[in-house]
């Protein structure tokens, strides 16, 4: 993950049990999907007593280019009063809808293999004039300031969501042909 993982514990006892729970669950997720950008996850006891579960586990997750995926497990929700069951509840459902995404984004470059790729910026070198991407398969691809269309490299910024072309260059795989999918910065120069 690019974010280190977030843990935050209201009204819940931080254990050594719980963190090895939710980290290995986070693991299970990179697993689904390797180039998952953050994670965020808050554990929560009601301050006031609820029939069944009295706990509330929010997980959120950001993918490339831009999306943003949420599970929760509220209090009164499901027949546990345990914590750990919720929390493994509220994981699988994440799992599935990280599983879901993959999918989408697999199948979107599988169905039409003439179109470009997608990926997003994993590593940025501005003064030398060049970066990596990832893909969707999660694989590095070289790319060199020259291939961005637009002039757009000056806007590029860890995590900015790109279609790309691949093609053999004198080193191995590297980028061609990049566009900007969600565009941050603003154009210097341009109207």
């Amino acid at each position: 993950m690019e974010i280190p993982l977030e843990i935050t514990y209201r009204n819940v006892e931080k254990t050594e049990a719980l963190e090895t729970l939710l980290r290995n669950k986070v693991v299970s997720l990179e697993k689904v999907c390797q180039h998952l950008s953050s994670c965020r996850i808050a554990l929560e006891k009601a301050q006031h007593e609820h029939a069944g579960n009295p706990y509330r586990v929010r997980i959120d997750m950001t993918v490339p280019p831009g999306h943003e995926l949420v599970v929760t497990r509220n209090p009164g929700e499901g027949r546990y009063s345990e914590l750990p069951p919720i929390i493994r509840s509220a994981f699988e459902a994440a799992k599935r809808q990280l599983k879901k995404l993959v999918d989408r984004q697999r199948q979107h470059v599988k169905s039409h293999p003439e179109q470009d790729l997608v990926g997003f910026v994993s590593k940025l070198f501005p003064e030398e004039g060049y970066g990596f991407l990832t893909n969707t398969e999660g694989s590095e691809i070289y790319f060199h300031k020259n291939s961005v269309l637009q002039e757009d490299f000056d806007r590029l910024e860890i995590g900015t969501g790109v279609r790309f072309v691949e093609e053999i260059g004198h080193k191995g795989l590297q980028a061609s042909t990049i566009q900007l999918v969600d565009k941050p910065g603003v154009r210097v120069g341009k109207s």
